[in-house]
């Protein structure tokens, strides 16, 4: 990603973020039932149990890396970075990710999930 100044990365990742809200509202107009189960189940999945939130956020980045799912790449990250993750548990779920999807996860780890870290632990 080239991405240079400190606008442009505002720009990216929370127009990206935004786009999927949009996306997701716009669906939910058509589909109310079925999106508000999703959002439901989602939201339920993340709740604090016997995984704390910030581990469950660094499993779904680990899980959207290995996707390749650029979307959830950033908005996993953004979350954890939420809930206290350091640069060194974003690497390492990084490194694990890159281990079980090779090349193509490294590279989304090494570029999206830490430009999308570098920029929100930023704003915190």
């Amino acid at each position: 990603m080239d991405i240079h100044s400190e606008d442009d990365f505002a720009n990216y990742f929370d127009q990206s973020i935004l786009d999927y809200k949009q996306g997701s509202s716009r669906l939910q107009k058509k589909l109310p039932k079925m999106t508000q189960g999703y959002f439901d189940f989602t939201e339920s999945c993340f709740e604090e149990g016997a995984i704390e939130k910030k581990e469950k956020q660094l499993m779904a980045l680990g899980i959207s890396i290995y996707a390749q799912d650029e979307y959830c790449i950033m908005y996993h990250t953004k979350g954890a970075v939420q809930h206290g993750c350091s640069e060194d548990e974003i690497m390492e779920t990084i490194a694990i990710s890159a281990a079980l999807g090779g090349g193509a996860a490294f590279s989304q780890g090494v570029t999206l999930a830490m430009d999308t870290y570098d920029y929100y632990s930023e704003k915190t």
